[in-house]
């Protein structure tokens, strides 16, 4: 059996982790802050940060019972945690779309998706693809700073 501070060091890289996952993610629930959208600043943190953390505690458990003795009991599937964060962004997405009164136009489809890109964000986090979530992060934000401008300008020229 682990003592209390035997996993130390893992548990504090995945406290790091989960930090830098709720960075990337804080950057782009800024911008959707900025737009005054359903889900902003700190929703976006908590997303990134929670898939991060799941990833990580995946991580945590599969150390805790690598041992000959468990193996029997406890198995563990990275991919059922993955697909935990990926069914609770779905809940949460669905609450940031909505239908606007009186017409067929629907909003906050950008950001129930922007949602489940932070939570893919912190996967990539709590596996330590750090240069991806960056990438991930810069291409986010290409998409919802640059694109919403030339489409912006699509429409008024158009």
């Amino acid at each position: 059996m682990i003592g209390i501070f035997d996993d130390a060091p893992a548990q504090l890289a995945t406290l790091a982790t989960t930090a830098y996952a709720m960075l990337l993610g804080g950057v782009i629930g800024f911008e959707r802050e900025l737009k005054d959208r359903p889900a902003g600043f700190r929703t976006h943190m908590l997303v990134a940060g929670a898939a991060a953390l799941l990833v990580g505690l995946g991580d945590l458990l599969a150390v805790r019972y690598a041992d000959e003795s468990y193996r029997a009991m406890v198995r563990v599937d990275p991919l059922r945690l993955v697909e935990a964060v990926v069914a609770a962004v779905g809940f949460l997405g669905a609450g940031a779309i909505f239908r606007r009164s009186g017409g067929n136009a629907i909003a906050g489809l950008t950001t129930a998706a922007s949602l489940l890109m932070v939570a893919a964000i912190g996967i990539a986090v709590g596996l330590h693809a750090h240069l991806l979530a960056f990438g991930a992060t810069a291409l986010t934000l290409l998409v919802l700073l640059v694109l919403a401008r030339i489409e912006r300008r699509a429409r008024r020229d158009g």
